[in-house]
């Protein structure tokens, strides 16, 4: 068997197989990956009708193992991967054919992180024989640099090829670029290959690939034989073996050394792209195909001037920023959410913050809100973009659309968990977190966006331990997170954390100041509000007060704390309670 780096030097590709679990649960049923020990027999036969097609390397039949290894099964998952090993190996040899160790993707844990995982697997393949590993179907290169390390240090010699799944639109489903992750992987010592698979069906992987740069890089093309069908209870793909062969084909012509195929192809799939390519063999990698003779697009900067950010051109320009949170509407009408903003604007507020569904009750839109704001009054708004309700899609069409609507600033959040008790009607989603969800804004600003859209984060100086708060904000820093509205600050540690911010981050700070209104509110604040805490000598000076004296105190209090926290901070974050935007105003006039 030629060395596989000698192979892949030469022009024609290396071919690999197919599906393996769309294509053996159409054919014989059943969970794929323990058909290793439950039905040896037919994962031979699967191996060997992808080896009869053409294919010059077939893959383990493990992909979904290293989760159930991470998940509690490893007694299982190492006898499944010992089994898939040597079905491989007796399958392809006949044939000569390389047999590649396959990872699937693993979550990071805080007990175990991916790399670990991946390891503990390799270590079987390599007490197989087998040096030749896939990493496929990956959103992320979380782990992947620590792997290869480790690898290469047990067995110099191993290939390692790296695959993510990347969408139509270009990013991964954790809303990473292709063109930064490939980047990255060529920079990675370790690496041999990386490239694209699944997710994408064959011309829109092909459109990806037109738009790289190879740069001698081994590159990878293993796109789904197209895009899924329900008929029934049963999923089926129906793209044609001619179909994809002509599309693989130009996938080589663009730059993949590496093609095979994913979700729904067969062997008659990879017996059709076999064939194309010895018809037209030697097959001369062709230069990425412009979409059109037009010339590249000019630097955004040599492009029209840049559209205002009145908020953030302010805190760039040092000045000190008033932004205040506004409740949306739970009931059908606007009217007086937009009296109460165009009364804080004529108060002196540079933004009006509005919350995504706060404490996971439904709302009015906060996006929605923002952008009859900007319409409407002028003031620059500042949504909050909560993870907990929107995937991907949902995701990139709000902020597409807020982008088309002038929006520049979006406060991006975890999001609070739905309430107890509903979780089997109203499930969160959480496709991001606010750090992922960061990232994937900076790429758009790269890619999409013709002005940059400003990513600001929360950070709770509250936390018990908020050196873990500080490490998240420096994670959330280094996606593109470019200032943070801390939580309200009630008590001399919750200022000390601050101190600490200003210290250790970047960004700008705007401190948080939550007017308290009465003892009871101070009581509920700190026993059901995430994230707040009033200290035990603010909660007793509200004992016995009035409604007039609570606000007379809210005031003196909020001032202190606004004066307090001006030397560590760029602005002041204003949360308006029960919509009092008298005392808004009021604390606004005395604070200047």
């Amino acid at each position: 068997m030629k060395d596989i780096r000698a192979l892949l030097a030469q022009e024609a590709p290396l071919v690999f197989d197919g599906a393996t679990g769309t294509y053996f649960a159409a054919r014989y049923g059943g969970s794929c990956e323990l058909a290793s020990l439950e039905q040896p027999e037919q994962v031979l036969q699967m191996h060997r009708a992808y080896l009869d097609a053409g294919c010059q390397a077939v893959k383990t039949n493990t992909f979904a193992l290293g989760a159930m290894y991470q998940e509690g099964g490893e007694s299982l998952a190492r006898k499944a991967i010992l089994a898939g090993c040597m079905l491989a190996r007796e399958a392809a040899a006949p044939y000569g054919a390389y047999v590649f160790g396959d990872l699937g993707p693993v979550a990071a844990l805080e007990d175990a992180d991916p790399a670990a995982i991946y390891l503990a697997q390799a270590q079987l393949f390599l007490s197989q024989g087998i040096t030749h590993f896939l990493l496929e179907t990956l959103s992320s290169d979380q782990g992947v640099a620590d792997f290869a390390r480790q690898l290469k240090a047990l067995c110099p010699s191993a290939f390692l090829l790296v695959s993510f799944g990347v969408q139509p639109d270009g990013y991964t489903r954790e809303g990473l670029s292709a063109s930064r992750l490939l980047a990255g992987m060529q920079a990675c010592e370790g690496v041999d290959a990386a490239g694209f698979n699944c997710v994408c069906g064959p011309q829109h992987m092909l459109r990806q690939f037109q738009k790289l740069d190879p740069q001698g890089a081994v590159l990878s093309a293993m796109p789904n034989a197209g895009y899924p069908t329900v008929l029934g209870r049963r999923v089926v793909y129906r793209g044609q073996p001619d179909y994809f062969a002509q599309q693989g084909l130009a996938l080589v012509r663009a730059g993949a050394k590496i093609i095979g195929g994913c979700c729904g192809t067969t062997p008659a799939h990879i017996a059709a792209l076999v064939q194309a390519i010895r018809r037209e063999k030697p097959v001369a990698v062709q230069a990425p195909a412009a979409p059109s003779p037009a010339p590249a697009p000019a630097p955004r900067a040599a492009q029209s001037p840049l559209a205002p950010n009145p908020l953030w051109d302010k805190l760039e320009a040092g000045k000190r920023v008033v932004v205040v949170e506004l409740d949306p509407p739970a009931q059908g009408s606007a009217q007086p959410f937009m009296e109460a903003a165009a009364r804080l604007q004529a108060a002196g507020a540079d933004g009006i913050t509005v919350a995504d569904c706060p404490i996971g009750r439904p709302r009015a839109d906060s996006s929605l809100l923002s952008c009859k704001l900007k319409r409407e009054l002028g003031i620059e708004p500042l949504p909050h973009l909560a993870c907990r309700d929107r995937n991907l899609s949902a995701t990139r069409a709000l902020l597409l659309g807020l982008s088309m609507e002038g929006i520049r600033n979006v406060l991006l959040v975890t999001g609070d968990p739905v309430a107890g008790g509903q979780e089997d009607m109203v499930k969160g989603v959480f496709h991001f977190n606010a750090r992922k969800l960061a990232s994937y804004v900076a790429a758009m600003n790269d890619t999409v966006f013709p002005n940059p859209m400003r990513a600001y984060g929360a950070l709770n100086v509250n936390a018990k331990n908020f050196q873990i708060q500080l490490k998240l904000a420096q994670e959330k820093e280094a996606n593109g997170i470019c200032a943070f509205l801390t939580q309200p600050v009630h008590s001399q540690e919750a200022l000390e954390n601050l101190k600490l911010a200003r210290q250790t981050l970047h960004g700008k700070i705007l401190g948080g100041v939550l007017p308290i209104v009465s003892y009871r509110n101070a009581c509920f604040l700190n026993n059901e509000i995430a994230g707040v805490f009033v200290c035990e000598q603010i909660l007793a000076q509200y004992q016995d007060k009035d409604r007039a004296q609570g606000e007379a105190l809210a005031v003196e209090i909020s001032c202190a704390i606004g004066e307090a926290m001006a030397p560590y901070t760029d602005g002041l974050y204003l949360m308006t309670p029960f919509n009092r935007i008298s005392l808004m105003e009021t604390i606004m006039e005395r604070l200047g």
